[in-house]
């Protein structure tokens, strides 16, 4: 009898320590998933019921990104938004892409105060994405400018000819699927292509002299694909002061009569399915490793895959086929 109750007690024990670590491990469970919802934006909503300064970020390649489009409709929608801080830290990108961020931002301005603010670089279609604020800040050793577009196409003739494989086709026009990977760009292809660049470039230029008050041919001179430090842009008319983010809020407290010490509240674009928020944040989660892993790695330039080799068209980017890293994102600007 005596072995008897000192089984039933050790497995009483055993039964408080299992217990203890269901509980234990319930409630770790519980707190990174809280954890995970704070980071993806569970918690904003909170922060967005009262008044603020709205962070819009821009990291990395840009693209076309329709929740990205979406988020700036709501930030123009939502009156406790006082103003809005476009914080800019890419390369450039697609021209479409920074097209479309370019009218979404200057749809937004008519709505509320905004001013970009330029991180390590804001180049090309990054410096077209802040040509759409009412006023640009930028570091002293920002590197900006890269002005102008891009069209780069392979040509594997030699190697296909070492490996012996021919290409062959039949077309409707001679400049239909224009330039190919398989043979020597025709002069109408180029000329096509020089065409087509040119439109989209002198769209661009027009954009620099509309926006920074600059006449046609400064703006022209500027927009020769040069890059310039924060502090040579300032001197040449493209950005308005140097500085960061203090300096945009102040700007936006002095100009544009904002109360001071406003909150500054990130809005991030929700790319995950329409669902619980929790359910968001833990898929938003796996979305997070999975575009680590595969896209930045330790950091952009370590990344398995380049993406700048992801562009194809037009794009306006400066170093196309590498990236930066992120610390606040055919053709190419």
């Amino acid at each position: 009898m005596a072995f008897d109750a000192d089984v039933l007690v050790d497995r009483r024990r055993l039964r408080r320590k299992l217990s203890f670590w269901r509980v234990f491990a319930f409630i770790a469970l519980a707190g990174a998933l809280i954890a995970a919802l704070a980071f993806f934006g569970g918690f904003n909503q909170f922060e967005r019921s009262s008044s603020h300064i709205a962070r819009f970020s821009i990291s990395g390649v840009i693209y076309d990104s329709r929740p990205q489009l979406e988020t700036l409709a709501e930030i123009a929608k939502n009156e406790n938004v006082k103003g809005v801080i476009v914080a800019i830290n890419s390369p450039g990108g697609s021209t479409a892409g920074g097209e479309a961020l370019y009218n979404a931002l200057r749809e937004l301005a008519e709505k509320k105060p905004v001013v970009a603010q330029i991180g390590t670089v804001g180049a090309s279609a990054g410096y077209m994405v802040a040509l759409a604020s009412d006023h640009i800040v930028a570091r002293r050793n920002t590197i900006t400018g890269s002005i102008g577009v891009l069209f780069q196409y392979g040509n594997a003739a030699k190697l296909m000819d070492t490996i012996g494989v021919s290409m062959d086709a039949v077309k409707s026009s001679p400049l239909k699927a224009e330039p190919t990977f398989y043979e020597a760009a025709t002069p109408a292809a180029r000329a096509m292509l020089a065409d087509l660049v040119n439109d989209t470039y002198d769209w661009f230029v027009g954009l620099v002299a509309e926006r920074r008050k600059l006449d046609t041919a400064k703006a022209r001179q500027l927009s020769n694909g040069r890059i310039f430090t924060g502090h040579q842009a300032q001197k040449d008319g493209l950005v308005d002061a140097l500085g960061g983010e203090e300096t945009a809020v102040a700007w936006l407290e002095k100009e544009k009569k904002l109360e001071k010490d406003l909150p500054i509240v990130d809005w991030r674009p929700q790319t995950q399915q329409k669902g619980l928020p929790l359910a968001q944040a833990v898929s938003g989660f796996f979305s997070q490793v999975v575009k680590y892993v595969i896209s930045d790695g330790l950091n952009q330039q370590s990344g398995l895959i380049s993406q700048g080799l992801a562009l194809d068209g037009l794009v306006s980017v400066w170093h196309a086929s590498g990236g930066i890293p992120e610390n606040n994102s055919g053709g190419r600007e």
